[in-house]
């Protein structure tokens, strides 16, 4: 090897290990905080009873008079998205230190987000074709795959950022600022002629705007941009952030409640990311500490490797072990009294404990694409574009037209398929295959 090249290689490990060094323990926090959060969400809201009239699926959440302010603080997804802008950041130039490129990115990227949904998919596909096939009446059927299926949006939207970060990436190295108000001003303008027209699924553009600005938001704090700012000027944009959501959502264009502003995604939920990414840098100092310690880091860790798995198993387990409940004639008390709220944090225990077990059992499912090798790539565009449209495709079409035996049935199949393509790799350009 030649004195240039080891240069060149030192300088590349150095690099990488630089990136490494800018991983923030307290993003491995949120990121965990944020899915045990929704599982306490979703056992909260979702109540599940029966009685003379047959089963009963109720939101007893929902119906509390503090509801619509705590999701002011309980919707997290913005946050979420925050700090998968951090850890893209510093994958991304990852990335480009070890010789990546964008391709390589959204291979790894994709495959990593949807080889988890596989199994998931599977297994919904002959749930929702036994049940058919036995006769379920079709309303309580669809209610329940609704619920079961309401998550998966994440899937859609997230991996349409992760397609996005190698574009957003340059941008924001040449114009961080210009591009944040581009996306936010894009928000308002589709927020407005979805308003103006009254057609829902112009909505969908905002899947772009809204979750790319949350994103970019995450590129500033892998930056350093919000730890450099003053408690007294984060706080100040905090405070701006949530009162500038007083008004836009009391005026009836808006709704008040965050979770029903998700799906699509709509403008208070940019100004929500705002807020949230300030007044995490305000408590950043604490977190850190915290995550010092044996017991958070083993907390995190548990829950945290597992994150992904835990996000997509957690309802259709929760309705699972419901049902059988049921069918043993397990006493199930009512839902909303005091006995059901006060046996929710055992709910949460044996549904995380259960969404683990499952983890483990599908792990193989969960494992990165091996780096390239010298002379390999990732697949050309247009197999990476067919790729992307067989994964992200079933769950954007769950998520605009609900969750059902032929959407899972597509899942179950397409997805293999996605994921098979960009498994691939081909010869590098200027390398010649013997």
């Amino acid at each position: 090897m030649s004195m240039q090249q080891a240069d060149a290689s030192a300088n590349t490990a150095q690099d990488v290990r630089g990136a490494i060094a800018q991983r923030d323990l307290v993003v491995d926090l949120i990121r965990t905080a944020c899915v045990v959060l929704v599982v306490i969400v979703h056992v909260t809201m979702v109540g599940v009873g029966s009685d003379a009239a047959g089963l009963r699926v109720t939101s007893p959440l929902q119906e509390l008079p503090w509801y619509v302010a705590a999701t002011w603080i309980g919707q997290v997804m913005p946050l979420f998205f925050v700090v998968g802008g951090f850890a893209s950041a510093v994958g991304w130039r990852s990335t480009v230190a070890r010789g990546g490129g964008a391709r390589d990115w959204v291979a790894t990227r994709l495959v990593r987000l949807y080889r988890p949904a596989v199994p998931l998919f599977a297994v919904l596909a002959v749930g929702l074709g036994i049940a058919t096939v036995l006769g379920t009446p079709a309303d309580l059927l669809g209610e329940l795959a609704f619920g079961i299926g309401s998550p998966l949006w994440f899937l859609a939207a997230y991996g349409i950022t992760q397609c996005c970060v190698p574009l957003m990436a340059r941008l924001h190295a040449t114009a961080p600022w210009r591009t944040l108000a581009v996306l936010l001003l894009l928000a308002t303008v589709v927020d407005a002629v979805r308003l103006g027209t009254g057609v829902a699924e112009v909505g969908l553009l905002n899947l772009g705007p809204v979750w790319l600005f949350a994103q970019q938001l995450g590129f500033l704090w892998a930056d350093g941009w919000f730890a450099r700012r003053s408690k007294l000027l984060l706080a100040g944009v905090a405070v701006l952030a949530y009162a500038v959501l007083v008004p836009i959502t009391s005026v009836g264009l808006w709704a008040p409640d965050m979770l029903q502003d998700l799906n699509p995604p709509m403008l208070p939920l940019a100004l929500l990311a705002v807020g949230q990414a300030c007044l995490v840098q305000l408590v950043h100092a604490p977190l850190t500490r915290l995550m010092h310690t044996r017991p958070a880091q083993a907390v995190v860790f548990l829950l945290g490797r597992d994150g992904m798995t835990i996000y997509l198993w957690h309802l259709p387990l929760f309705i699972l072990l419901n049902g059988i409940g049921l069918l043993v004639g397990l006493p199930v008390p009512d839902p909303g009294s005091r006995t059901w709220w006060a046996t929710r944090v055992i709910a949460v225990v044996v549904l995380l404990a259960a969404t683990l077990g499952v983890a483990r059992a599908v792990r193989r499912f969960d494992r990165p694409l091996p780096r390239l090798v010298p002379g390999a790539d990732r697949p050309a565009w247009p197999i990476l574009a067919v790729a992307a449209l067989c994964t992200i495709g079933p769950a954007f079409a769950v998520m605009q037209l609900h969750l059902s035996f032929p959407l899972a049935l597509l899942g179950a199949v397409a997805i293999p398929v996605g994921t098979g393509l960009l498994s691939k790799t081909v010869a590098a350009r200027g390398v010649r295959t013997m």
